[in-house]
């Protein structure tokens, strides 16, 4: 299993669109865009490790106040095992109308050995 997977049936519970990348068609009032950010291993003494951490940012992108949204999506990774390591407002988009709120999360996967 992947981070981007899960991430991606979570929101998808919530009713809320979601894009890997960059969001590709018209946007609505609220989305989110997933961003991978790393895949890291740490230091094994046989360097063989046994587990990963995947990280991701998701953006939420909201018309309106974000606020009651975005604790809903942090109370719901939270409950299903993920370690939010950021959480923080980017701005307004004059432009568009869209608030911004990024949150990064992290998850640790066993390794399958094949």
């Amino acid at each position: 299993m992947s981070i981007l997977s899960e991430i991606n049936s979570i929101v998808e519970t919530l009713g809320v669109p979601v894009e890997t990348g960059v969001f590709s068609g018209v946007p609505p009032d609220e989305y989110i865009v997933i961003t991978p950010l790393a895949d890291t291993f740490e230091v094994f003494a046989d360097n063989r490790p046994q587990a990963e951490t995947q990280e991701v940012r998701l953006s939420l992108f909201i018309k309106g106040n974000y606020t009651a949204r975005k604790n809903e999506i942090v109370n719901t990774l939270l409950q299903a095992g993920f370690t939010i390591t950021d959480r923080r407002y980017i701005g307004h988009e004059d432009d568009t109308g869209y608030h911004h709120y990024a949150i990064d999360v992290a998850k640790e996967y066993e390794i399958e050995e094949e």
